[in-house]
């Protein structure tokens, strides 16, 4: 069956697991609520979880089909997550996950999830997924669909708002929905009661145009590094932590990493931009980016050296988080670094 991740989410929470499921597309938050809902009912259940990291290509297969008779180790259920950011398998893979939902084990449920996804991936093994489970597509919001995603959001928090309240809060994150959601978790442990107008909702909702993390990979990705210092700067004064950037930071790379493997292969970057969900206002950064760094791997090391930035944001790793974030802002805004590309891989 097929269902949005909205209606997946309140399923999960109501209904058996099903044997299999697919979430995927460009809508990371919706992605991300939709795949916490499943593991969630496992956990509830009981159910132990076991993660495989796939990329499509050169993978064991073998393994990851051996594993779906494999006894527990912990529990009699099992959640097998298999991330699959591509979102293609290949032949072998289709074939796998084909086999497991002709004949799904009994107490093992399979969810696959990816980030890029189109009518292309629309493919006989998903076809299979789909007649033994749930397919749930994240698709980007459509501009003219934002505000009223946000007023729904507000309403399931308990708030409300007015109508040029819940337009300034679209303006202000410019389509980004997990940006959207954390302006909204904040306004829930904010806003006092009554209905929000525009003015109360500007005064709460942290401004700091000059320096939030949005704008900073802006402009790291447009290629402005005087600025990216000064935002910085700025952020540390204020107070940020850089564990609480991190995953807007990440999140920009990995999308960027993608656009880079579309270019690589000769797709359509404009539409693969569409796909990912970047509105054509925001869509110039990545282009410059991708002018500077334009094979997928500069990407790949770019990303392996923000989660070193992550871990020493959070005490796992050695390093300033402050100063190990901006050398890998400056290598994003800034030709080449060999010298933190070289770092990235230690």
């Amino acid at each position: 069956m097929e269902l949005r991740p909205d209606q997946l989410v309140a399923q999960a929470g109501k209904q058996p697991l099903q044997p299999a499921y697919l979430i995927a597309g460009p809508e990371t938050l919706h992605v991300l609520e939709a795949a916490d809902a499943v593991r969630a009912r496992a956990r509830a259940d009981g159910a132990e979880r076991e993660v495989f990291e796939l990329d499509g290509r050169d993978i064991d297969w073998d393994a990851l089909s051996a594993s779906f008779s494999a006894p527990g180790l912990f529990a009699s259920r099992r959640l097998i997550e298999v991330r699959l950011p591509s979102g293609k398998p290949g032949k072998v893979g289709a074939e796998v996950i084909s086999g497991f939902c002709a004949d799904p084990p009994p107490d093992t449920h399979l969810m696959i999830v990816a980030d890029e996804w189109s009518k292309a991936h629309q493919t006989k093994w998903v076809e299979a997924l789909s007649r033994c489970g749930v397919v749930s597509i994240a698709w980007a919001l459509k501009p003219h669909e934002l505000a009223g995603w946000i007023d729904r959001r507000l309403r399931e928090r308990g708030l409300r708002a007015t109508p040029e309240a819940v337009q300034g809060l679209a303006e202000r994150v410019e389509g980004n929905l997990l940006a959207a959601a954390q302006e909204i978790d904040k306004l829930a442990l904010l806003a006092p009661e009554g209905t929000l107008d525009l003015e109360a909702m500007q005064s709460l909702v942290a401004d700091a145009a000059r320096y939030d993390v949005f704008r900073l990979v802006e402009s790291a990705l447009s290629g402005q590094a005087a600025q990216v210092r000064r935002m910085l700067a700025g952020l540390r004064a204020e107070g940020e932590q850089v564990a609480g950037l991190m995953p807007m930071v990440i999140r920009e790379l990995l999308r960027a990493a993608a656009l880079a493997r579309a270019q690589a292969r000769g797709a359509n970057l404009a539409a693969e931009m569409k796909s990912q969900g970047l509105w054509e206002a925001r869509q110039a950064p990545f282009k410059r980016a991708l002018q500077r760094h334009a094979t997928p791997l500069r990407w790949n090391r770019l990303a392996a050296y923000a989660s070193r930035v992550d871990r020493a944001a959070k005490g796992r790793a050695a390093g300033d988080p402050w100063q190990l974030l901006e050398r890998l802002l400056l290598a994003i805004a800034e030709t080449p670094a060999t010298r933190l590309l070289a770092g990235a891989a230690r």
